[in-house]
């Protein structure tokens, strides 16, 4: 018998040999692992075993009959665990979809049909009242459709009618394999692109057949999504697939709406709101090549094809890309590498790109292009301070934007107030003696959110009924201190009777399609006050808006961290993107108590380009990222001295050089969590090469360390903040 490699998911960064005959690398076996039976990928074979052959055991069943990774998404997935120092078996499975992460067959998913029956084909040469059933057996006789797609335009209540009634059956038939996206693809309602666009369209289209990273830097509303369809078009017309990365669950519908009114063909979508048969079925059809297009979030990028021509990022920008637990990947950085590894272009689209993705473009690693008017004559917002020291403010709103609200909304826009701020007061505060309702396991205060009459801390999920007495004096007189989106809620409908006022924050909008209904009925001009969180600045278009009010932006203005400016611009810029997005001119203001600070007025008076361009100055001045690269070894404990001793050997074990700086341990940004201290080592180095080495060199001393198995601790490449 052979002997194979095969990676487990597990955190041990090794592969464990097994005997098994003729097992091609890239399928899934099942194999004993100590006592306890698990699901592991094959990467080839050795002629050598690495422990005695006597102690080795053979695999229990080969699951697969064809991979499950084919060669080039397994070299992916190698590269990506070396480049993260992370278990392959674990990065591997991180790669896959949950139904094939445990022993369950890859088979091909079936979907569920809605078909007429002879039944309904009488009825429906029959004069019937219910207007509504007669449609669905009007559609069904054209074709059959998915079930999923029937209830997207009948209510169920009308679907089981007509089940019931016999008139309609459902039928379980595979996915389609065929690849006939290629005979169906229609272009539908193509305007013409202006000459910023034209130029960006057509130099990508020239480069469409290899690699070539381009950074499309466009303002908000400047047709970016046109300049990635135009460009998509020829790959498509070429026979070739594309992957779009969204950076939210929120942006795929609109996005997915407006591709299909494009293209005319079945578009596959993938995020985490899908169960995993859904999730499974656009993995297998993408991977046959049956689906010409797949739109999805982060792990998207992991998606299989059998002729890839293309991918894009849409806000490559985004903090939503890095993946923050397990194999903290960044989905952009993964796709450069796929892009390069299968020869095809790959677009990054951003307003605000980040500092990473702008010095890679004007050090021509990447081909920058510039988006720089918006389209349809859309005049950009226009951005202002106001200045509230000494000001009285109601509801967090002062006096002077309460008036603006009045005026933008007796012409008929729409009013967006931004407040980073989940529940009804960030705060409970007794006013006798102070104390803060504070979280025991985080040493945080909790979130009041009245309308649940709960405290939640938003760090670790604890949650507490409201207190109606001071837990330390025992006095009534509790305080809401700060303002949150909910209370913004409650007091702006009580302020403004005639107007309609909508919450959009992780708290309103769960549940499947939340979000969605949403953002239709505020376009539908429903709701007049839009209140919500970042949620609400990430990339929607609301053709109404013609003002947007930022409450607390003074909270960003002095972050540690090192990415603070950069967060705090790129969110600034993205919602004055919000406004004035068709005929009507938007404005902006910002409320602060500082506005004379220099991040402010080179975002107000210069842009977020000229803002990006000196930030990235300052920064090669500090020798701080971009310019030179970051490894953090994060560890958690229940006991903070743990923490420290663990870091402490990982520091002696990372002897400092010329070339690499190792800072710490110094406590995260978020000391103490869920009952656990958190803290970190910093390596940085100008040279990437090195700085791996160095830790690559060092990982399996650092794994010995007798604290290793007692803290939590994980390899952070590339942080995107230090909290």
């Amino acid at each position: 018998m052979a002997i194979v490699q095969v990676a487990l998911p597990i955190p041990m960064r090794k592969l464990f040999d097994y005997f098994a005959n003729d097992v091609t690398p890239g399928c899934r076996v099942l194999v004993e692992f100590g006592n306890r039976p698990l699901v592991g990928i094959v990467i080839g074979e050795v002629a050598n075993a690495s422990v005695d052959t006597e102690k080795l055991k053979s695999v229990s069943e080969v699951i697969d009959e064809q991979p499950v990774f084919d060669e080039s998404m397994l070299a992916l997935g190698r590269w990506l665990a070396d480049y993260l120092h992370h278990s392959l078996g674990d990065t591997l499975f991180t790669m896959l979809p949950a139904a094939l992460r445990r022993n369950e067959a890859n088979k091909p998913q079936t979907v569920t049909v809605l078909a007429l029956t002879e039944l309904g084909c009488e009825q429906l040469s029959q004069s019937m009242r219910a207007k509504q059933q007669q449609a669905l057996l009007s559609m069904l006789a054209e074709q059959r459709y998915p079930l999923e797609q029937v209830r997207e335009q009948f209510s169920r209540s009308i679907v089981k009618a007509c089940i019931d009634k016999h008139w309609v059956e459902t039928i379980e038939q595979p996915v389609a394999s065929q690849q006939n996206w290629r005979t169906k693809i229609t272009i539908q309602n193509r305007p013409v692109a202006n000459p910023e666009q034209a130029i960006a369209i057509s130099t990508i289209v020239a480069q469409q057949h290899h690699f070539m990273p381009f950074l499309l830097e466009g303002i908000t509303g400047s047709g970016k999504t046109e300049v990635y369809l135009q460009a998509i078009e020829s790959v498509l017309l070429s026979g070739k697939q594309v992957l779009v990365l969204v950076p939210e669950i929120g942006l795929t519908p609109q996005t997915v709406k407006r591709f299909e009114a494009r293209f005319g063909i079945e578009i596959g979508v993938l995020h985490s709101g899908l169960n995993d048969n859904q999730r499974m079925r656009v993995w297998q059809q993408a991977k046959a090549g049956s689906l010409g297009l797949v739109i999805g979030t982060r792990s998207a990028v992991f998606t299989p094809f059998k002729q890839l021509g293309m991918l894009i990022v849409d806000e490559e920008h985004d903090e939503s890309y890095k993946q923050q637990d397990g194999a903290r990947y960044h989905a952009r950085d993964v796709a450069v590498m796929r892009a390069k590894r299968d020869d095809v272009p790959l677009i990054l689209g951003s307003a605000t790109p980040s500092l990473e993705s702008l010095n890679n473009a004007l050090h021509h690693k990447y081909h920058l292009l510039h988006l720089r008017q918006r389209t349809g004559g859309a005049i950009p917002a226009q951005q202002r301070l106001l200045d509230i020291r000494g000001l009285s403010l109601t509801y967090g709103i002062a006096e002077p934007l309460l008036e603006k609200m009045t005026t933008h909304l007796h012409a008929g826009g729409q009013v967006l107030i931004f407040v980073n701020r989940r529940g009804f007061s960030p705060s409970l505060v007794c006013h006798q003696c102070g104390h803060v309702e504070q979280c025991k396991h985080c040493d945080s205060p909790f979130t009041v959110h009245k309308a649940l009459s709960r405290l939640h801390c938003h760090r670790c999920d604890n949650r507490k009924r409201l207190p109606r007495y001071c837990t330390a004096c025992g006095s009534q007189e509790l305080l809401f201190q700060g303002v949150g989106t909910e209370q913004l809620e409650e007091g702006l409908k009580g302020l403004f009777l005639e107007s309609n006022v909508v919450r959009v924050d992780s708290d309103s909008v769960r549940g499947k399609d939340k979000l969605e209904g949403l953002i239709d009925d505020i376009n539908h001009n429903k709701y007049q006050i839009l209140i919500g969180t970042q949620i609400l600045s990430k990339g929607h278009h609301f053709p109404r808006v013609s003002l947007v009010v930022v409450l607390d932006v003074d909270g960003g203005l002095f972050s540690a961290d090192v990415r603070g400016a950069e967060k705090l611009a790129q969110l600034i810029t993205q919602l004055s993107g919000r406004a004035g997005r068709e005929s009507s001119n938007g404005e902006m203001w910002l409320q602060t108590h500082h506005p004379e600070h220099p991040l402010l007025q080179d975002l107000v008076n210069n842009g977020y380009q000229h803002f990006a361009r000196h930030a990235l100055s300052e920064r090669k001045a500090a020798h701080a990222p971009p310019f030179s690269q970051q490894i953090v070894i994060r560890a958690e404990a229940r006991d903070s001295q743990q923490v420290h001793e663990f870091l402490d050997f990982a520091k002696l074990s990372l002897t400092p050089s010329s070339d690499i700086q190792v800072i710490g341990p110094l406590p995260a940004a978020v000391f103490k969590r869920g009952g656990r201290f958190r803290m970190l080592l910093v390596l940085q180095s100008s040279q990437r090469s090195k700085l791996h080495n160095a830790l690559r060199s060092q990982l399996h001393i650092i794994e010995q360390s007798p604290l290793a198995n007692r803290v939590r601790w994980a390899v952070d490449v590339a942080p995107t903040d230090l909290s």
